[in-house]
């Protein structure tokens, strides 16, 4: 198929789209595409996803069982394990997760699997997108050679970009359509095919040179954020030790109308993209002989938080003439953030993880987390629980790490014994406040 013809087919809508990995970011992007008309294919190697969306049933929040089930009856969607059927593609976009390492050393290797999956069925003519968070230079240095392993080659034979995933769980505001999205491709035809796609289906698309620029943008964002939180998590600590309140802090400074950007501290940093990218650019930049001090120092602040957090719990307990061995506490929230079903990277099961190791029994609560997933580094058997005036009064402490909407602090703090609170989630709780340490 000629460049003419799959731009042609991409812009009438008639080109079939293959995405793989059907996770938070895979899903709403099917979606987006089904909605836009596109005839949409889901990919992934997890034969449970696979069987529920068949039976229109969801398994994230980000996209409902309803809208499922529509995509479904309508006949443009069908999830499969089946990677043949990539041959029939037009445009193929990936979404598979990027971890690190025990040692916080990139972890490519769902990129180059999936890369090598699509190299033994590409064909002359198609379009890979990779949407992974990674460093600058993966494209084109890590996914297209393995690509050109098929005997074709990169924008003569078929196309490739980068176009990084700016999902934000739970926000109700901002989804796939309306967050603008940035593509950059290896080459000029390349860039032009996917930004041709992504205009279809969201309001917003903006190209920039390369898909190293768009790489280092992704990076840049999340970064941003990371030093941010971690600068506002060092300072929690200190303020903690000189008797101040760090959220009254922040809230104060925030009157300012420039100049000044609110963030907050919390457990730990969690989800896909904040707690990763920091070590992914530093591990990059040995490359080139730079230290990269200053992202470095706030990657450990903020991996150092649930150790933070144990520790207070430990110290609270001890002014009550209690220890942390043998104790039980419930864990309020295991979502990386609030009203979300996302535990990805959540602090929480670091959290959890060294309490027990340090001799706790724990119970948890989540409205939005039924049990807890078998995770790539954690399997914890741990019972879900109601917030029973019962199960508040049995356990010697409850630990805020999530504030979810819904949940009556009132009602958790007059009920339990003590509280330790991360997230400031009992401001506004009046009777019980001798209970409540802040974390």
């Amino acid at each position: 198929m000629s460049i003419e013809e799959l731009k042609q087919r991409i812009e009438g809508r008639q080109a079939e789209v293959g995405v793989i990995g059907l996770g938070y970011v895979g899903m709403p992007l099917v979606q987006a595409f089904h909605a836009a008309g596109f005839p949409v294919t889901g990919f992934d190697v997890d034969r449970a996803k696979v069987e529920a969306l068949a039976a229109g049933r969801s398994y994230i929040d980000a996209v409902s069982t309803e809208q499922v089930r529509e995509m479904v009856a309508g006949g443009r969607f069908r999830a499969t394990d089946d990677f043949a059927d990539l041959e029939r593609m037009h445009a193929i976009i990936v979404c598979v997760p990027t971890p690190l390492t025990r040692t916080r050393e990139p972890d490519l290797s769902y990129v180059q699997r999936t890369g090598e999956v699509i190299r033994d069925h590409l064909r002359a003519g198609q379009l890979v997108i990779l949407e992974s968070t990674t460093y600058p230079g993966t494209t084109d240095e890590v996914l297209i050679p393995i690509l050109e392993g098929s005997g074709l080659c990169c924008g003569r034979d078929f196309y490739a970009a980068f176009s990084p995933e700016r999902e934000d769980p739970g926000n109700r505001k901002f989804r796939t359509r309306t967050i603008p999205k940035l593509v950059g491709g290896v080459d000029a035809q390349s860039g032009e095919l996917a930004a041709s796609l992504y205009a279809q289906a969201i309001e917003t698309v903006v190209r920039v040179s390369h898909a190293r620029v768009a790489e280092s943008a992704k990076i840049l964002e999340n970064m941003y954020r990371a030093v941010n939180i971690a600068l506002v998590n060092e300072l929690k600590m200190l303020l903690d030790r000189m008797g101040i309140d760090v959220w009254e802090v922040i809230d104060a400074a925030a009157t300012k109308p420039f100049g000044f950007q609110p963030f907050y501290p919390g457990p730990g940093l969690g989800g896909h993209c904040i707690p990763i990218d920091p070590f992914y650019l530093t591990w990059k930049a040995r490359e080139y002989d730079l230290s990269t001090r200053f992202i470095e120092l706030a990657g450990e602040i903020n991996t150092s938080m649930p150790n933070y957090v144990v520790q207070k719990v430990a110290e609270a307990l001890n002014r009550r003439s209690r220890t942390l061995n043998g104790s039980r506490g419930l864990i309020v929230g295991v979502a990386y953030k609030k009203n979300t079903d996302d535990v990805r990277e959540s602090p929480a099961f670091k959290i959890m993880d060294l309490l027990m190791e340090r001799g706790s029994s724990l119970l948890f609560h989540d409205p939005h987390v039924v049990r807890l997933p078998q995770t790539r580094r954690y399997q914890m058997q741990v019972e879900g629980v109601d917030l029973h005036p019962e199960i508040l009064a049995e356990c010697d402490y409850s630990l805020i790490v999530t504030d979810h909407d819904g949940i009556d602090w009132e009602r958790l703090v007059r009920g339990s014994q003590l509280v330790i609170d991360t997230r400031n989630a009992t401001r506004d709780v009046r009777e019980g406040r001798e209970k409540i340490v802040k974390a």
